[in-house]
This record gives structure tokens, sequence and C-alpha cells, in this order.
């Protein structure tokens, strides 16, 4: 059984959550390196009995809390964070909101840092009766730079961990609700840049041309046909094609025409299908109207992939502190991607997602993650940072039995 009293400690420690979180909400920083949200995490720690790790590549941050007690078999657990922000610009009108243009904490990460530090501020003051090591993972570079790929490049938490867990916050989602599933959580991701080459010339003639703007739009269209006749619905892939461009007047046929998007998949095996299907799709059209099509993909995240034990030790801890109606299974992945993927390549963990929409509230219709309106009920951040301590002080205690 999960100690009860983890929620009430981690509500009596409120106040210096909601601080941190606003602080780091007011001045957010992009990528790999976020100096202002690192030296705010290590000043609110200060006070703990905590040993830090820096890299290289990252400002990312690795806190070490050695338990004390002996006698029992000594596991290492690690909790991770992310630290950065988007390039987008807030429009919640919040007190705290960003002072820094065009740039908004619209994932939660804010949050994320809060619960983290939150869940290191229990497990410390539980130090005497922990067997083992909790590792404090406070990373940045999760919004497309792969900062966890580049924390672990960097040897921050070697050796490996014994179990990796994290949390995600959700909106829109209904308050306080834990959910989670074995298996394919979230979704590989990598980016597609298509450039068609033709010949232009004035619009008047096209038949003196190699136009590429139909060329383009055939494409677009073939690669649905794709997704849809080439790949099993129930191991699915996505292709959404986001950019075009092509032209510079109205009576003018371009050279080129270039198109930009995402590929979307659950499974390594359907990742390199789908990455070969698009260039030879794409070169096939082209070379069937004389022209050409050179593609770039540039590979994102991994499918973030849970282990079944891990998911049934989430849902324990989170019935045991909130209840029994307090966690979900999700019936499918989420298409979204994810860079903790990259600790769960080598550790097995999971992560969960948290629901923070306001008490009692039309959840559905919150503004989801990626909005410039996004908002979070801060109420809901003692159960993140009691969910987390959770999980790091029954696995120290128990494995995954």
């Amino acid at each position: 059984m999960a100690d009860m009293t983890l929620l009430a400690e981690a509500e009596a420690r409120a106040g210096s959550m909601i601080s941190l979180r606003r602080a780091v909400h007011a001045e957010p920083e992009l990528g790999l390196i976020t100096p202002r949200t690192r030296d705010k995490i290590r000043a609110a720690l200060a006070h703990l009995p905590l040993t830090w790790r820096e890299g290289q590549s990252t400002t990312g941050l690795v806190g070490v809390l050695q338990g004390q007690a002996t006698g029992k078999t000594a596991r290492r657990v690690l909790l991770r964070g992310d630290m950065d922000a988007l390039p987008m610009p807030e429009e919640t009108g919040l007190p705290f909101a960003s002072t820094t243009p065009g740039i908004m904490h619209a994932c939660g990460h804010d949050a994320h840092v809060a619960m983290l530090a939150g869940a290191a501020e229990l497990l410390c003051a539980r130090a005497e009766s922990l067997s083992g090591e909790v590792l404090f993972m406070f990373q940045p570079g999760e919004e497309g730079w792969h900062g966890a790929r580049y924390m672990l490049d960097d040897g921050l938490i070697d050796p490996l961990p014994d179990a990796a867990f994290a949390l995600h916050v959700m909106p829109n989602a209904r308050h306080g609700l834990v959910a989670g599933r074995s298996g394919a959580l979230m979704a590989a991701a990598d980016q597609i840049d298509i450039v068609i080459e033709g010949r232009g010339g004035h619009a008047s003639m096209p038949h003196q041309t190699l136009d590429p703007v139909p060329v383009a739009c055939e494409i677009v269209m073939a690669l649905q046909t794709l997704v849809t006749r080439q790949f099993d619905a129930h191991d699915p892939v996505i292709v959404t094609i986001t950019r075009i461009q092509g032209g510079t007047a109205h009576n003018v046929i371009a050279d080129r025409a270039s198109l930009q998007g995402t590929m979307r998949s659950l499974s390594p095996g359907n990742r390199e299908r789908l990455r070969e299907g698009v260039i030879r799709l794409a070169a096939g059209i082209a070379a069937a109207y004389d022209l050409e099509a050179k593609v770039t993909i540039t590979p994102g995240f991994p499918v973030t992939i849970c282990d079944a034990r891990a998911v049934d030790l989430g849902e324990t801890v989170a019935q045991d502190l909130f209840g029994a109606e307090s966690f979900e299974r999700l019936g499918a992945p989420i298409m979204g991607a994810e860079d903790f993927a990259y600790v769960l390549e080598k550790v097995p963990g999971a992560m969960f997602f948290l629901g923070m929409a306001p008490d009692g509230a039309d959840w559905s219709h919150c503004c989801g993650i990626h909005s410039t309106r996004m908002m979070l009920d801060e109420t809901v951040l003692p159960r993140g940072a009691a969910l987390l301590a959770g999980l790091a002080e029954r696995f120290l205690a128990h494995g995954f039995g």
C-alpha cells in the first residue's frame, strides 16, 4: 500500500510548488540551454541533501538522493520532469504570464518541474526509510531538441536505473485523473521535407514548363492513400503535410515547390516502411511528369513504450493515494511524441498523464497543450508530486512486485 500521508505532505508543500511553477512560467526558455530555469531549480532545492550532476551538452541536471535505510535490496529509480517552453506567444492574461515575447510554457513543463521538485522534497524527508537511490532528472530540450538523448549520452544517469517514471499534464482531461497504458503510449515522429524541382515559365504557356505545383498536390493526396491502403489500421501511421510553398506571382509558374510535414508511427517496422514508402511515392510521381522530387526525412523521437509492470505499479499507487476512480487505462495510444522515449528504450518504466482541468469543469472544452490560452489548475500539483514520490518509494521497497 502507498503511504496515505504522502498526499497530505504534498498538499502542505503546495505553496512552494506553485511559486516555483509560476517563476518558471514567467521566464520561459527554449531548447537545450535553459540556465534561468536550472538556477531556479537549484535554488529551490538547495536545502535538500542532494548531490548534483550536470553535463556538457545541455543545462539539464540530475539530483541524486541516497536512501539511508540498510538491510534491503538497493534499487535505483529515476523520476523525470522536462524544463523547456515553446516558441509561441501567450494569451492567457495570467498575472505570471510569460515576460519573454514569443515564448510560452504551453506544454506544462513548468508544472512538471514543480511536481518533480515537490517529489524531491517529499522523498528527502523520508530518506531514512528509503533503501536505494532516487535520480531526479530535470531535462531541457524536450520540444524537438532530443534533450533526453543528450543527457543519456553525457552519462548523467549512468549507471542506468532499474526503473524510470514521468508525468505529463493534460489541461483538457478530468481534474486529478491519472491515465496510462502498457506498450506504445505515444508515437514516433519524423519530419518530412520534399522539394519538387521543375522548370518555370509564364502561366499562360504551361506546356513549355515543368510545373511542380500539380505534382506537389498529387503527392499530398497520394500520401493519404499510402497510409490507408498499405498500413494495417491496427498498427496505425499518420502522414500530415502542414506546409506547401511555391511561386512568386499569380502569372508565373515556379521552378520548384516544397512540402513539409510530419510522420507518426507506433512500431519500428512501420516507421521504416513509412519512410521508404514516402521516398518511393514522391520520387515516382515526380518522375511520371519528368520532374524530380528530393525527399529529406529528419528522424524525431522513437515510440514511447511503457513496461506493463510499471503501468501496473502506477495504477496501484494512484488508486492507493487518490481512490479507485483515479486511474484510467487508455484504450489507444496518443499520436503525439515524447522524448522520454529515449529513457524507456534503455530502462523499464512508464509515463502517465495527469488531468489538470479545474475541478467540476467541462474538461473537454478546456484549451489543450500547445494552445496560446492553455491554463492549468495548480491545485493538482500536489497530486503529481505525491504520485511521483509514491512510485519511487514503492519501487525502492518492492520493485515491480
